[in-house]
């Protein structure tokens, strides 16, 4: 039998598209969650009472839970078995979003959303690595990484668009109901995924996963607290010191100890630093876009909250066309690098279309909004793939939870990163530019701020692109094919 028949005879095992379905479903989940509760906050701060200073924490807590436990989710996965983790995050995320549905005040909102990261953390990496044992041959596994990332690409706007509706026509709460039958159906799912073997034995990095935690919790509370109070903060900065020396302990620690929470091989390998290092700085330039893209709508053209979500469709339906019918088709036929950087320069292209905005702009919608949505949803859904897959190729036992949790984290410090540092950046430029032009109208000050920030996303873009070629551009061989001897070696051997 040829190997094109060995490959078509696996890809008719109803069992692994039962596992696709089941791990795109929970992935629609962390990163809907994300987005969808930012456009029922209003209602919720009206509803429960409150404050302008604590309302943050509806999001923060998910943020701080999520970002802090992904290591250690990485790690339990492995542990328990990649497909029960998954059952528990699901289970787990289910109730908390119940719990927080029908929180009567705020601090069992801010509980609920914060059992929500502790599940998600767990949910993700576990997800990602039931995808990668599941999914081994170049072709379906092209055409499942592609779905997974259309998937993700598209949850952020399909979280505006549904937290705008629920919102408007039953109740915020419903933002937080709408997960339980997505998360129960995923459950539903997984009961046809074939079991794994946890990886067992070992103990857990106690000082390793503190440390870790407690370190990423440091730096993403310094990023969300850097938008509202700025970079120059006592606070911020005392954050953010903290994070670097608790994040520097932490490696000092997993270089030493005989069973790390994150093998740092798993770090120091070309070709996955390429995809760790483009996917985090691709969220940081996508996320402040994100952001501006529902400001600018909002503010200059005069869109409901409803209509700046649809109109990220279009991001999102380019997404799925890069994710499934490029990224998708070309895995394993061929090299990572010709789909990562080309990727990033087609989202640096969208973002340079909209620098050129300006107050008196006509026809926005069809000139700016769909050349750009189109070009950095493109971009998105050819980066996403290839680097979920660089992520996690070659590992085996716990290293697999390990590398998926890393991925995972990657995105989230890119995402509060990049909402923080472009928020700041536009708040200064917008009121440099007040300051320097008499007259100048608010909008006016406004749109030069969101260019402003899309002119730094713009470069953040080029830079990732520079860097991944320069990572990823060194052989002729890689994941999706299979791999040589040394090449194997390389991606499995210890440090020295």
């Amino acid at each position: 039998m040829s190997a094109e028949d060995v490959e078509a005879a696996e890809d008719n095992k109803p069992t692994r598209w039962w596992t696709l379905l089941a791990v795109s479903a929970a992935q629609l989940l962390v990163v809907l969650d994300g987005t969808i509760v930012n456009i029922a906050l209003p209602s919720a701060q009206s509803a429960l009472g409150m404050s302008d200073a604590s309302r943050q924490w509806a999001i923060t807590a998910y943020a701080l839970a999520f970002g802090g436990l992904l290591l250690i989710g990485g790690r339990v996965s492995g542990a328990l078995g990649h497909r029960r983790a998954f059952v528990v995050g699901l289970a787990g995320f289910a109730a908390a979003s119940a719990l927080g549905g029908a929180a009567a005040n705020p601090e069992t909102l801010f509980g609920a959303r914060a059992l929500q990261g502790v599940f998600a953390a767990l949910l993700a990496p576990a997800g990602l690595s039931l995808l990668t044992l599941t999914f081994t041959e170049p072709r379906a596994r092209g055409r499942a990484f592609g779905v997974f990332a259309a998937v993700g690409a598209a949850g952020s706007a399909v979280g505006l668009v549904a937290g705008g509706l629920l919102t408007e026509y039953a109740s915020w709460r419903w933002c937080l109901y709408v997960n339980v039958p997505v998360a129960l159906l995923a459950v539903l799912g997984a009961t046809f995924v074939p079991r794994d073997r946890p990886a067992g034995g070992g103990r857990l990095d106690v000082p390793g996963a503190l440390l870790s935690a407690s370190g990423f919790a440091a730096v993403v509370y310094a990023f969300n607290e850097a938008e509202p109070r700025g970079w120059d903060s006592p606070r911020v900065l005392a954050l953010l010191a903290t994070g670097a020396v608790l994040l520097a302990a932490f490696v000092a620690v997993e270089l030493r100890t005989p069973q790390p929470l994150l093998p740092l091989r798993i770090l120091v390998h070309r070709a996955r630093a390429g995809a760790f290092l483009a996917i985090t700085l691709l969220f940081v330039a996508m996320f402040g876009f994100y952001l501006f893209m529902s400001y600018y709508t909002q503010s200059a053209l005069g869109y409901s909250p409803v209509e700046a979500g649809l109109t990220l469709i279009v991001n999102a339906l380019a997404a799925l066309v890069g994710a499934t019918f490029v990224a998708g088709k070309l895995h394993g036929r061929v090299a990572p690098v010709a789909l990562v950087v080309p990727g990033l320069l087609a989202a640096a292209a969208g973002m340079l279309i909209l620098t050129r905005l300006t107050p008196d702009s006509g026809n926005v919608f069809w000139l700016y909004l769909v050349p750009s949505l189109t070009l950095t949803g493109l971009g998105l859904g050819c980066v996403l793939p290839p680097t979920a897959s660089l992520a996690t190729a070659g590992m085996r036992g716990h290293d697999i939870g390990a590398a998926s949790a890393a991925y995972n984290a990657s995105q989230q410090l890119g995402a509060a990163l990049g909402t923080a540092l472009l928020n700041t950046v536009a708040s200064s430029a917008a009121a440099a530019y007040a300051a320097s032009h008499t007259g100048a109208t608010p909008a006016a000050a406004s749109v030069h701020g969101y260019t402003s920030a899309l002119v730094v996303g713009f470069a953040i873009l080029l830079a990732a692109a520079c860097l991944a070629w320069a990572l990823l551009a060194v052989r002729g061989r890689w994941p999706g094919r299979e791999p040589s001897t040394s090449e194997h070696s390389e991606e499995t051997a210890p440090l020295p």
